[in-house]
């Protein structure tokens, strides 16, 4: 798939338990396969349980069927800490 503006992948930064990134580490260089791989796998596979857990039924049926408006997912995520450094790059 050819990457646009509108499916272009994020950089999300996160801070993980050294025995965990240990583990990560591994699987990565015995598989040949990058650490972000598996971490899409994992966040790809485990968002549904977080999202049921976590977010209350209105909002959930909303992000289901896609009907969220995009103004309001804007305003509830946390800045993204890397965009200072690369707004050059993205004009």
């Amino acid at each position: 798939m050819k990457r646009t503006a509108e499916n272009k992948l994020k950089v999300v930064a996160v801070r993980v338990d050294p025995a965990i990134e240990r583990r990560l580490r591994l699987l990565a260089e015995v598989t040949g396969r990058r650490q972000s791989f598996f971490l899409q796998q994992m966040i790809e596979s485990g968002i549904g349980a977080m999202e049921e857990a976590w977010l209350p039924p209105a909002v959930l049926a909303q992000v289901r069927d896609g009907t969220l408006p995009a103004q309001e997912r804007e305003r509830d995520t946390a800045p993204d800490l890397f965009s200072d450094l690369f707004a050059d790059e993205n004009r």
